[in-house]
């Protein structure tokens, strides 16, 4: 069953700025080779160390894990590949990549029922390049509860 989105087009599911720089991205055009959900999750594990919008240092284009997370919006998931990555057991970037998937795209009246069981989890991690550690559940609530994610980059006005 297809996950319940909010049914906006993908290209303004983020402030349009980082989408545009995500399709005419080198590495977004390579992940045109990936086609499965699995071949993605192993992408992530092997490639996404924060999940910030953009890349760190000079140069300032998106970073891997949104060119991720815009590659699987394309896919239009399913219910299970969401619980899949939720719960996913070898990585928290691939968990993270989920909680942001949640949050640009289902329908906002479902949030809560996905984001309600980890809310308190505590496995740690660094989301940002700066190396400060987080656990999930602080995580999932601001990504939840704030008015912005990361410099303003996912308004929840519709929710």
């Amino acid at each position: 069953m297809e996950l319940q989105t909010s049914g906006r087009p993908i290209e303004v599911l983020m402030e349009k700025v980082l989408s545009m720089n995500i399709v005419s991205s080198d590495y977004f055009k390579e992940l045109y080779k990936i086609k499965t959900y699995h071949e993605v999750i192993d992408e992530i594990y092997n490639q996404v160390d924060h999940v910030e919008p953009w890349m760190t240092g000079n140069c300032r284009g998106p970073s891997t894990a949104f060119c991720l997370l815009y590659k699987l919006f394309t896919m239009k998931l399913t219910v299970n590949q969401m619980h899949g990555l939720l719960k996913h057991p070898d990585s928290p970037y691939i968990r993270a990549i989920g909680f942001l998937y949640l949050r640009y795209a289902a329908d906002p009246k479902t949030l809560w029922t996905w984001y309600e069981p980890y809310i308190q989890d505590d496995e740690e991690f660094s989301p940002g390049s700066n190396g400060k550690m987080t656990t999930m559940g602080v995580y999932v609530r601001d990504v939840i509860l704030g008015q912005v994610y990361l410099l303003n980059y996912a308004p929840i006005s519709s929710i």
